[in-house]
């Protein structure tokens, strides 16, 4: 069994989800990276899941155009039914054609019956006004029905023609009565913040409206804004963020009762911890979850918790410090320096949750993946209350390269703090409180190895610890 989908042939990006009839149907932008056997240019497949765990293999679904069509690169867009009929409205990209004069990215469309079959649909080409916006980024619409006006609103990546040239980025506006004429309107969003806005997603829920956006001029992740109304003001909570850079260009698709965002776990150069972040990975999903100030947090797929059922019995011991093992619990006293135990030898997948209450004044705490007799080397999941965070990091590491990704969340003394984390091969994704994602990519230690426990400086219980392998079913 694997969690995080990967096409056997390549890899994924963006991934563009759609639920109907019981069913969430996941288009996503395949990238071979072997131009040399499949050629230029990146098609649109096509995922049914029911679980978010097991998932069935529909095939192409939109292929890429020829060198001379705007859609040599299949780029992202959305799905939707209207009146019995399905709709795709995706981009066109073809860096080739800008050489005659045309431009980079339009916006196109295609249909189906099925969900199954698409029939692109050649006579709709829209493109930017290039009065307002600029010409080539245009890209990546999301359409949605907007009830109060009683019409179709579609939103695109988009640039504003005037501004600083970092700072020009914006959510555009169009609006259409029979998705067929768009009338271009100001933009729904323009804050002067970003180069541009990706992939951008729209629902409702409660009396909020949620905008998503990724970046990757500041930092490269997946933002979003609330609003009670569709005009604005947007704004931004405390925490704007989902997860790490390590989960990009997220949408998201609701049963009606759930919803959850599905993002992308990039890959690295050379399939190293140090080589550089790449375009497209492998799937990982989110459950999303309201906050009663209408903030947004997620927390793992319990139908992706329900798959670790097998419980081995851990064998505690203790390397560095003084410890005290009782059944679920352990307790580490380690106030002027570092305390570490193994509990067990664990392969490739697993998950380990546990509960850690610290004491004031503890400096952190954490989990150690993978790592080896003497803790040369290992993955780190650490628990820092003073900075408000719970940090990715490995060893060995240069030292003056900082921590690998990070995530805020609230940590206070004598209070436990939930840390729940699932280890396939080189994934690591990691949930705090159910409330924060952490994800992040170990390459150089994969395969197993120690999973223990550690302190630093400082008292700490852990309870409720718990190692679970798949379930062989």
């Amino acid at each position: 069994m694997k969690l995080f989908y990967k096409p056997d042939d390549g890899w994924a990006a963006d991934f563009i989800p759609f639920f109907w009839q019981g069913e969430y149907h996941l288009f996503y932008l395949k990238d071979y990276r072997n131009r040399e056997k499949h050629g230029e240019g990146t098609p649109w497949f096509h995922l049914g899941t029911r679980d978010m765990v097991n998932f069935t293999e529909y095939g192409e679904a939109l292929p890429r155009g020829a060198m001379d069509e705007h859609d040599l690169y299949v780029f992202t867009g959305c799905a939707l039914e209207a009146d019995g009929l399905f709709h795709i409205f995706y981009t066109g990209h073809n860096h080739h054609l800008t050489e005659k004069g045309k431009p980079l990215q339009v916006v196109l469309h295609a249909t189906s019956s099925d969900l199954v079959t698409w029939t692109k649909d050649r006579d709709f080409i829209f493109k930017s006004d290039e009065k307002l916006h600029e010409r080539d980024d245009w890209r990546d619409p999301f359409v949605f029905r907007n009830e109060e006006a009683g019409e179709w609103w579609m939103v695109l990546a988009a640039r504003l023609r005037e501004g600083p040239p970092q700072r020009r980025g914006c959510t555009a506006l169009c609006a259409s009565r029979d998705l067929v004429k768009w009338e271009i309107r100001e933009p729904l969003w323009a804050p002067g913040l970003y180069y541009t806005h990706e992939c951008p997603d729209m629902f409702r829920m409660g009396e909020w409206w949620y905008l998503l956006f990724s970046t990757f001029s500041s930092e490269m992740v997946t933002h979003y804004r609330m609003s009670r109304s569709l005009t604005g003001p947007w704004l931004s909570p405390p925490n704007d963020s989902f997860d790490t850079r390590a989960f990009y260009a997220a949408k998201t698709a609701s049963d009606g009762d759930r919803r959850f965002i599905f993002g992308w776990n990039p890959s690295r150069d050379g399939e190293t911890d140090t080589g550089g972040w790449q375009w497209g990975g492998n799937l990982v999903v989110h459950e999303i979850v309201q906050q009663r100030d209408g903030s947004l947090a997620v927390q793992v797929p319990p139908e992706v918790d329900a798959q670790f059922e097998r419980v081995p019995a851990m064998d505690p011991q203790p390397h560095m410090g003084t410890w005290e093992f009782d059944g679920d619990k352990v307790l580490a006293d380690a106030w002027d320096g570092f305390a570490w135990c193994s509990l067990n030898r664990v392969p490739a997948q697993y998950r380990l949750k546990l509960d850690a209450t610290m004491a004031q004044g503890a400096h952190s705490c954490g989990v150690l993946l993978n790592a080896d007799e003497n803790l040369e080397r290992y993955y780190q999941v650490r628990l820092e209350p003073a900075r408000g965070r719970v940090v990715f990091d490995r060893c060995p590491r240069p030292g003056d390269q900082p921590f690998m990704l990070e995530r805020p969340v609230a940590i206070k003394a004598g209070v436990p703090v939930e840390v729940e984390i699932f280890v396939e091969d080189s994934i690591v994704e990691a949930y705090v409180n159910g409330t924060v994602a952490l994800s992040a990519r170990g390459y150089n230690h994969r395969g197993g190895g120690l999973a223990g426990l550690f302190v630093n400086q400082g008292k700490v219980k852990f309870s409720n610890v718990e190692l679970a392998l798949a379930s062989e079913g």
